[in-house]
């Protein structure tokens, strides 16, 4: 990641985590516990890697010469998360297509932005439209349609129970053409997430 969060107290999370073994478990001082603290506080650090940074400022490789209005699109994403309802974790893949004006994006920087958003305390909703306008921000394309798809363990092993559903968001953004490349092809929500299900040809 291109810029560092803020530091995370790790002395704290180690004794806020002994207090909370202290009071759900009738044995809290047996050997499997022991270092269990510090466990949950460095894998903290990873989990939550992506708090204070910004997602657009992982797309930093932005290229200009021969840039077409041709979609480009990125699928199937993987990610994982923490619902910040429960602090359990949300698992899925995201989807994204934009269509160029100026610039485009190297896709592992994508990739990045998605990191960034999703390692952090989150919902679904915001995570997509985080995803959105880091494109939107980094690539200022012409548009930009994102899809998310997950399966939320808050709903599969408490409350409900329904292990293997699917939710799914999306989140749509249009930006205005520069010029220098022309005005561009324009698509509606429904063909730029049609694009997405491979269910249209790009406009001429």
């Amino acid at each position: 990641m291109t810029a560092a969060g803020p530091k995370m107290n790790l002395a704290a999370v180690e004794v806020a985590v002994g207090t909370i073994l202290k009071y759900i478990d009738e044995d809290s001082g047996r050997e499997g516990l022991w270092r269990t603290p510090e466990r949950v506080a460095e894998m903290y650090t990873e989990l939550f890697s992506g708090v204070g940074t910004d997602p657009a400022a992982e797309i930093d490789a932005i290229f200009s010469d021969g840039v077409t209005h041709d979609p480009v699109l990125v699928t199937d994403l993987p990610f994982y998360s923490m619902c910040e309802h429960h602090l359990l974790p949300f698992f899925g893949r995201a989807s994204l297509v934009y269509v160029p004006d100026q610039h485009i994006a190297g896709i592992s920087k994508i990739a990045r932005a998605l990191d960034t958003t999703t390692r952090r305390l989150q919902v679904q909703e915001r995570i997509t439209a985080q995803l959105a306008d880091a494109v939107m921000s980094g690539v200022q394309p012409l548009a930009v349609a994102c899809r998310v798809e997950a399966e939320h363990l808050c709903m599969s092993m408490r409350g409900v129970q329904k292990p293997g559903h699917r939710v799914v968001t999306t989140a749509i953004r249009h930006g205005q053409s520069g010029g220098d490349n022309g005005s561009g092809p324009s698509y509606s929500a429904s063909e730029l997430l049609s694009l997405l299900d491979g269910r249209v040809q790009p406009a001429p």
